[in-house]
């Protein structure tokens, strides 16, 4: 990759909203590829996607209302309809297909990229109104977060060159 100059860049958040499978993937993959650059990270994981912080993932993922949703499969593209997902047991089968896929191709886990952002000192907030509010426990969740509400992610993102919101 040839140097690239990030110039006041320095700074970013990402508001973390779902916690599905291939709703995981792109704050991570954000968050973790910014640190490698030197950009200081903080997420905010608030209402679905507070679960990313669960310590054991069983993380899904469905074709309801994903109409864009393809697979690879004997070299074609497959569209996953929206109305598989009323099959019982469709959201499972997609979701093992998914990650067999991830598997197959080498892409790191969920785990694995949540494991780099605390190693890259990412910062990680756990909304404390959606833990409140779903009632979550917050010793079934990883060590590495700290917990605070919209005020504590408005001062990092004040101060943010990148606020971003998946």
């Amino acid at each position: 990759m040839a140097d690239v100059d990030i110039g006041n860049a320095k700074k970013m958040t990402i508001i973390c909203t779902k916690g599905t499978l291939d709703w995981a993937y792109p704050p991570f993959i954000l968050a973790t590829t910014a640190a490698a650059m030197d950009v200081e990270v903080t997420m905010f994981f608030t209402f679905y996607g507070l679960g990313l912080l669960d310590k054991k993932l069983n993380l899904g993922v469905t074709t309801l209302g994903n109409a864009s949703m393809r697979m690879p499969m004997g070299g074609m593209q497959m569209a996953m309809p929206n109305m598989i997902s009323m099959i019982p047991g469709a959201t499972a089968g997609t979701s093992i297909m998914m990650k067999n896929l991830i598997k197959k191709k080498g892409v790191a886990s969920i785990e694995e990229l949540r494991e780099a952002a605390v190693l890259s000192d990412i910062r990680m907030i756990a909304c404390q109104m959606t833990i409140d509010l779903f009632e979550k426990k917050t010793e079934n969740m990883i060590d590495e977060i700290e917990l605070g509400g919209a005020a504590t992610w408005m001062e990092s993102a004040l101060a943010s060159d990148i606020n971003l919101y998946m």
